[in-house]
């Protein structure tokens, strides 16, 4: 189960940071690139990070039972400062990997109970949005499966809360006048703002959560009924 957890974790944040990587040199801003790091290679992103990347997951896993981490992605702040719009879009980009992992682990899922190798829970959890009656493969695909849609679905609901220094609020310039999304970039920077954000995502996203999961899986199963 552990192994399963990690190598999601790792896979599914190597590919979140690669987005941001990607969009920041899409809009002009090679540094992330130039550190390697526009790359499916989870070897750059966990050099740049080992605490979050390797430390933080494994303990969180023994004690909890699952897994949280990060990594992060760097850029220069004077091109944000002077494009904040495309500084919003890269900030976009990580979570929006994270949603197209959703979609196609949701994919796969139902494609498996299509041809019945894969089944609704009656009882679902993080380890279990679909089971598998059968061979020992399957049931190791669908524990997989599972772990892939609950923890991008995680990454992606958590990281758009609009609190620094989370994406959400990286997206904020999008709708803000140019001297506003300037200043707000200004103010993302500032460690105690952060830290305060964090604070207060960490509170507020259990409830947020458990909800959208919910509707997830009702829009997995066609509206089934998931309390």
């Amino acid at each position: 189960m552990g192994i399963a957890w990690y190598v999601v974790f790792l896979f599914s944040t190597t590919c979140h940071e690669a987005a941001h990587a990607w969009a920041a040199r899409r809009g002009g801003d090679p540094t992330a690139y130039l550190g390697g790091q526009v790359s499916l290679d989870p070897r750059p992103h966990i050099r740049r990070e080992p605490f979050g990347t390797v430390v933080v997951p494994i303990l969180s896993f023994v004690v909890g039972g699952w897994m949280v981490g990060w990594a992060s992605t760097p850029y220069d702040p004077r091109w944000a400062e002077a494009y904040p719009r495309r500084a919003a879009w890269m900030s976009l980009a990580g979570p929006a990997a994270n949603l197209a992992l959703v979609l196609i682990s949701g994919v796969l899922i139902r494609l498996g109970v299509a041809v019945g190798l894969l089944a609704p829970p009656i009882f679902p959890s993080i380890n279990q949005v679909a089971v598998a009656h059968g061979s020992q493969l399957w049931t190791s695909a669908a524990l997989l499966l599972s772990v892939f849609f609950t923890l991008n679905l995680l990454l992606f609901t958590f990281n758009l809360l609009p609190l620094p220094p989370l994406d959400g609020s990286g997206a904020l310039p999008l709708i803000l006048g140019d001297r506003a999304a300037a200043a707000w970039q200004r103010l993302m920077r500032q460690p105690a703002v952060g830290l305060l954000g964090l604070l207060l995502a960490w509170n507020l996203f259990g409830p947020v959560f458990g909800r959208f999961y919910r509707l997830a899986l009702q829009l997995l199963y066609s509206g089934g009924s998931f309390g």
